[in-house]
Formats: C-alpha cells, sequence, structure tokens
C-alpha cells in the first residue's frame, strides 16, 4: 500500500467513470498500453483485482466498486491540501496562454498545482512564447521549434498533438498520399509565421503542392472556398481541427506520411516559481508521445520532439 501514488489513483477514478480505457487514456492524454500497466501495478499493489475486462467491455469488480468511493474521497482531499497550502504560500495566479487548443481537463489537472489564470488573448504561436519570454505570461501552449527555444531562452514540454487531415470536394473519406495534396501559405507573415515554417518544410519532405494565398484562407470560410476551387485535397491546420466541415466536403486520412502538428507548454529556463513548475508537471505528466514517433509519422525536422 505504501507504493500506491495519487497519480495511480487518478487513473483508476477515470477508468472507473469512463468503463473504458481508449477514452480514459484520452482523457489523461496518456497511451492506454501505459494506463493498463499502471492499472496492473495498482492491482498488484493493492492485491486486489479492480476491473473486469476483456475486448469488448470493462468492468469494476466488486472490491473495484468498493474502493472507487474511498479514492474518490482521497483524491479530493489531497487536491484540497494542495490549495490551502498554495493560498497559505501567497502564491499569485500561473498565466497560462495558448493559441486554439488547450487539454480538455486543465483546470483538473491543474488545480492541483497552483491557481492558472488563462490568459484571454488567443493569439499566434510565436506571439505566446515571445510573451512567455518577457514576462507577461507565465506558461504557454504553442507551436515551437528547436531554434524558437534556444533564441527565446524557453523549455518545452510536449503537452498535446493533432493528426492533421486533408479536405476534399466530395463524399469519400478516403486516403490520400501527402504527395498528392496541396498546402496553403499565407502572405500574412504577421499571423502565420509558424504554420507557414511548418508547411514549407512539409512540402519540401513530402513533394506535395504549395499555393499562395493572402486573404487569410488557411482556416474558416475562406479555407472552405480555396477547397471548393482546388483540384487537389488541402491540408487541414490545426486551428481548423474542430469546426465542422459544409457539406460537400469531406476529411480524408493523410498516409505516406501520416502528418502531426505538436502542442508545446513552454516556459522560461530561468523560471523559479514552485507554483509554475508544479504546473508544468501537472500538465505533462503522463503525456504519451500520441503518435509522433510511429514510424509512418511525419514532424519538422526542428521540431522539439522528432527523434
Amino acid at each position: 500500500m505504501a507504493r500506491v501514488e495519487l497519480r495511480q489513483l487518478r487513473y483508476f477514478l477515470a477508468v472507473a467513470e469512463e468503463l473504458n480505457f481508449g477514452r480514459a487514456a484520452g482523457r489523461l492524454l496518456i497511451a492506454g498500453p501505459s494506463l493498463s500497466q499502471q492499472i496492473k501495478a495498482l492491482e498488484r499493489d493493492l492485491g486486489v483485482r479492480l476491473f473486469d475486462r476483456d475486448r469488448r467491455s470493462v468492468a469494476l469488480t466488486p472490491a473495484g466498486a468498493a474502493l472507487l468511493p474511498h479514492a474518490r474521497a482521497l483524491l479530493d482531499s489531497a487536491d484540497d491540501l494542495r490549495r490551502r497550502a498554495a493560498r497559505m504560500a501567497g502564491a499569485a495566479p500561473v498565466r497560462l496562454g495558448y493559441v486554439s487548443w488547450l487539454p480538455p481537463d486543465l483546470t483538473a489537472r491543474a488545480s492541483a498545482a497552483a491557481h492558472v489564470h488563462v490568459d484571454p488573448w488567443v493569439a499566434p504561436s510565436h506571439t505566446q512564447a515571445a510573451r512567455v519570454a518577457e514576462g507577461s505570461l507565465d506558461l504557454a501552449v504553442c507551436w515551437v521549434r528547436r531554434e524558437d527555444l534556444d533564441a527565446k531562452d524557453l523549455n518545452s514540454r510536449l503537452i498535446g498533438a493533432d493528426r492533421l487531415y486533408a479536405v476534399s470536394v466530395g463524399q469519400e473519406a478516403d486516403e490520400v498520399r501527402a504527395r498528392d495534396i496541396t498546402v496553403l501559405l499565407d502572405s500574412d507573415t504577421t499571423t502565420w509565421p509558424s504554420w507557414n515554417a511548418y508547411a514549407q518544410q512539409f512540402v519540401h519532405d513530402t513533394g506535395a503542392h504549395a499555393a499562395h494565398i493572402s486573404d487569410g484562407g488557411v482556416t474558416g470560410p475562406a479555407f472552405f472556398d480555396h477547397v471548393r476551387r482546388s483540384r487537389r485535397p488541402i491540408l487541414n491546420s490545426p486551428k481548423g481541427q474542430s469546426t465542422p466541415l459544409p457539406p460537400g466536403l469531406v476529411a480524408r486520412p493523410v498516409v505516406g506520411p501520416k502528418v502531426y502538428w505538436t502542442w508545446s507548454l513552454v516556459w522560461r529556463r530561468s523560471e523559479a516559481r514552485t507554483a509554475v513548475l508544479n504546473t508544468v508537471e501537472a500538465l505533462t505528466d503522463g503525456v504519451g508521445d500520441l503518435g509522433i514517433h510511429d514510424p509512418d509519422a511525419w514532424l519538422p525536422d526542428d521540431d522539439p520532439y522528432k527523434r
């Protein structure tokens, strides 16, 4: 019992609430096999089986159901203890900025470490990284390259990843090879420098077609207009990952290679505040590779997580 960690209890709680290892792993931002191993380790340390599972279903055992309210109460007490300690220490809020994506369980994860204030100014990746460097933010979720980290004296950890897809006219959601798609490059270098750098490397590496635009059509309604006029499927940007497609357009998986965009949590290398460093740990603990190290995955050469 002495070896049982609060992190393992959080994993147990997530699986118990989802009754699905895949959904629980996604909620926790960790790899499915890692979650399964942690649950097995917890069962071994407790000396009881917590779940009955087969290929089709997951169910709490009687022992798991009996222990669940106690695990939830223990986690609630631990979270309350951390919050009280932070208030007693007079910790200022940790200021976090973002571009277009945040972990869906950010509040639950971060609450155990510090009070996190999500900055309302949504800005491009290079802007948010610069704000962390100059001190108006403590953390940011953004896309960065190794050269950006070195130039701005920042650290980073992987916090999320999007597998990008292509959009084309039609109804058939079949796979399309990377070399057969178009990538939009926008002339607005104030708004789109990160995307343009990413897209140019992708075109160079895969032989995809580059289309130069000047209407901000990397995302939004103008993007769909470009798709309708294009003879090729067009690569969707991470800002458009959750945008519903209009009728007559279809999302198609890109293969040869699969295309990934990484999200980094960045902070200053000189950062000394315990609340900030604890928040980094809380938000990135247990994050797996999210598919970016698969043999057929593509990342730019200067991506911090490319092996």
